[in-house]
């Protein structure tokens, strides 16, 4: 069993992804181009902003957008302590400081609470300038948009909306990578929707900010690409990569999204009542870049993932040391965020993907049950 089968992806919708590849091929046009911009008018349609902008990959899309807000030293940005380190490397590559903020125990996203108590307290300590939050569509369900808005409307800071897993979530009707003054996403091949390599993209209304955004990716570049007006990145994405994109996004739409949540509820049944199931807010949909369940505080994480390995059962830890805990961000000295520190130790993902079946599901769903009734006490 794979814990994502990108394999199984791949032979469903190969013939078009190889005719779509091998268009590229004989184009001779490899970087940017038509097929890139084809793509990028698709997503951004599809997302409901004016601008989508592609990138290199995940972490650039993020470098970008704090380009294009000046972000550097003296300023706070606020980003969740239970996350990938990308979301807060960036900050630090820029020489602005991350300020870790809790998270809430059952959606994992950022705790609007917890925010407003560390924007309070960078204001009042007065060392920092609060500039920005980084809220992250964990797992693939979206933030809490409504009350990290609101908050960041009062404090007058800028929203970032990190979608790297969140690619095809909603809030209502609106789309994840909507909800930020800019948001990005990854193409990672693991991702809702991922190419064969890497890949990022970058949202925004913003028609400046699109611009500006357009000049970093291409080296500053200005109207001429040989005068560059500003230091930027080398940061485009391929055609070749593009071109599989446009097919992964079409089956995406049409049926990859539903099988995933049809693969969820059906975990959902199976595992009630005996593990903490992930929790989607009503109006909430998940595009379930993970399925990630929170165990009880009697069982051994350790010993149930040998348990399902024995049985040919992938599962993955995703995150097992907080953000505040790594080892580039001891010297910031911050800490107090327990449901982090809480989740890293509890969580546990188990295989998720649109082509799960029944058939799949039902030995997993059963093997965690068997392992958890047998540790019971």
């Amino acid at each position: 069993m794979e814990f994502r089968d990108l394999k199984k992806q791949y032979q469903v919708l190969k013939p078009q992804i190889d005719e779509a590849v091998e268009r590229v091929m004989t184009s001779g046009g490899f970087i940017l181009g038509k097929t890139v911009s084809d793509l990028e008018s698709s997503l951004a349609e599809y997302v409901g902003v004016k601008h989508c902008i592609t990138c290199a990959n995940g972490t650039d899309a993020l470098t970008l957008a704090l380009k294009v807000w000046n972000v550097g030293p003296g300023d706070a940005v606020f980003v969740p302590d239970f996350t990938f380190f990308a979301s807060a490397e960036t900050i630090a590559l820029e020489g602005a400081t991350p300020v870790f903020v809790d998270v809430e125990k059952e959606t994992f996203n950022i705790s609007p609470g917890d925010l407003e108590t560390k924007i309070r307290q960078v204001e009042s300590e007065g060392k920092l300038v609060p500039k920005a939050v980084v809220a992250v569509d964990l797992f693939g369900l979206p933030a809490d948009f409504m009350r990290v808005r609101q908050i960041a409307d009062e404090h007058h800071l800028l929203v970032l909306e990190d979608g790297a897993q969140g690619f095809g979530g909603r809030i209502g009707t609106r789309r994840a990578c909507s909800f930020g003054d800019i948001s990005t996403t990854s193409f990672f091949p693991a991702k809702p929707l991922g190419c064969y390599g890497d890949g990022g993209a970058v949202f925004t209304d913003n028609d400046e900010w699109a611009e500006l955004i357009r000049s970093f990716r291409v080296h500053g570049k200005g109207t001429d690409k040989y005068d560059n007006v500003r230091i930027g990145l080398n940061s485009r994405l391929d055609a070749i990569q593009a071109a599989i994109l446009q097919i992964k996004f079409k089956a995406f739409v049409d049926f990859e999204d539903e099988a995933i949540n049809r693969a969820a509820c059906e975990y959902d049944s199976l595992l009630a009542g005996a593990a903490e199931t992930p929790v989607v807010p009503q109006n909430y949909h998940s595009s379930w870049a993970q399925y990630t369940l929170r165990l009880p505080d009697n069982i051994n994480r350790a010993e149930m993932q040998a348990f399902l390995k024995e049985k040919g059962i992938p599962t993955m830890v995703y995150y097992p040391i907080t953000m505040h805990r790594q080892t580039a961000f001891k010297q910031l000295n911050q800490s107090d965020c327990p449901n982090a520190d809480w989740l890293s130790q509890h969580v546990l993902s188990l295989p998720m993907h649109p082509y799960l079946t029944l058939e799949d599901i039902r030995p997993v769903g059963g093997s965690v049950l068997e392992f958890i009734r047998n540790h019971d006490c």
